[in-house]
């Protein structure tokens, strides 16, 4: 996988071709699982948000290309879908997921949870970082049913980012949603590995 955590863009020359991504698919599978790993927070039963970066966005262009097979045309697709979610240097990126095996109970949970995108913050110390969903889609529907999954933004000012790298400030992610009000201080390692994200 490209070291390059800076990198705020995947371009055309940072994508294998094919054969080449087939021979070292398994070395980089096992080092993005590593990265993944640090980079995730479950929050309350079911959230789990996946703190996206450089790396994390280009294997899963790499995975897309892998599975679809479309050659060249696809990879511009893949590269104009997936490249919002490189943290830009000011911010964080994270895809939630509502992880809920049983399929009447996720249904069940996501119709109480219509607007959840709209009601997620990072309090870090005095400063508080409201998520902005991306705009791709609308993620609740017009029954008040929200998606199982939400792309989102944390756009950060330079005092919360280095309200963020001062470990001595609290960091915790929250939902403010009146059926899910949920919360967690982030760990230490993944609080780490995301100051990784902001541009020094």
């Amino acid at each position: 996988m490209p070291a390059a955590a800076m990198k705020h863009a995947i371009e055309r020359s940072d994508v294998l071709d094919a054969d080449a991504f087939a021979r070292e698919r398994a070395e980089r599978r096992a080092r993005v699982l590593a990265v993944k790993r640090e980079r995730r927070v479950a929050v309350g039963p079911y959230a789990s948000f996946y703190f996206e970066n450089y790396d994390t966005i280009w294997w899963q262009v790499h995975e897309m290309l892998r599975i679809e097979g479309g050659g060249e045309a696809q990879i511009a697709d893949e590269l104009g879908a997936y490249n919002p979610l490189v943290p830009n240097g000011r911010e964080l990126v994270a895809t939630l997921m509502f992880e809920i095996d049983n399929p009447a109970r996720r249904a069940e949970v996501l119709a109480e949870l219509g607007g959840v995108e709209n009601m997620i913050v990072l309090r870090i110390g005095a400063f508080t970082v409201a998520a902005r969903p991306e705009a791709d889609v609308e993620r609740t529907d017009e029954t008040g049913k929200t998606s199982a999954v939400h792309f989102l933004h944390f756009p950060f000012t330079p005092s919360a980012i280095a309200a963020f790298k001062d470990e001595n400030q609290p960091a915790v992610l929250a939902f403010e949603h009146p059926r899910y009000g949920h919360m967690v201080g982030l760990p230490l390692a993944t609080r780490r590995a995301l100051a990784a994200d902001f541009a020094a």
